[in-house]
């Protein structure tokens, strides 16, 4: 019995659109921090709280670790934000940043990424890669099935 109309080859579809959404997701989000990182304006911030969120029953990882990081633009706004660890251990609350930002909307596009702090920049790279090679690998086998190549 087939779940899905057209058996394995929908299913290859579905689930390689599927992947293929995420490493595109991954794939803009790491552009923007490298936009940012380029063009946006700089700032010297502070880790001002890392705590632990619930994110609910029946995940793999129910428990994870999000970090805030605050900094003070130039017409004196204090602004907060969440961002990716920027290192494999973490930070400490206090631990001074260098934070890149856009001027017209810093609270939300800012990022912590640059010189000692690669974690805002590893992770959606390896996201967007593993997850777009999935994903290209599941198209390939769909376009197979369907005598395409």
């Amino acid at each position: 019995m087939d779940v899905l109309p057209g058996g394995t080859a929908t299913f290859l579809l579905v689930f390689g659109l599927f992947l293929g959404a995420f490493a595109g997701r991954s794939a803009l989000r790491l552009v923007r921090v490298l936009g940012l990182m380029r063009r946006g304006a700089h700032a010297e911030g502070r880790c001002s709280e890392r705590r632990v969120v619930d994110r609910g029953a029946g995940t793999e990882r129910r428990y994870t670790t999000e970090y805030v990081f605050a900094f003070r633009t130039p017409d004196g706004r204090e602004v907060e934000f969440t961002d990716h660890s920027p290192g494999p251990f973490g930070l400490e609350v206090g631990a001074p940043v260098r934070v890149s930002y856009d001027p017209a909307d810093p609270a939300r596009r800012a990022t912590v990424a640059g010189p000692g702090a690669w974690g805002p920049v590893l992770m959606p790279t390896v996201f967007a890669v593993v997850l777009g090679l999935f994903s290209l690998g599941l198209l390939l086998g769909f376009a197979a099935m369907r005598g395409w190549i």
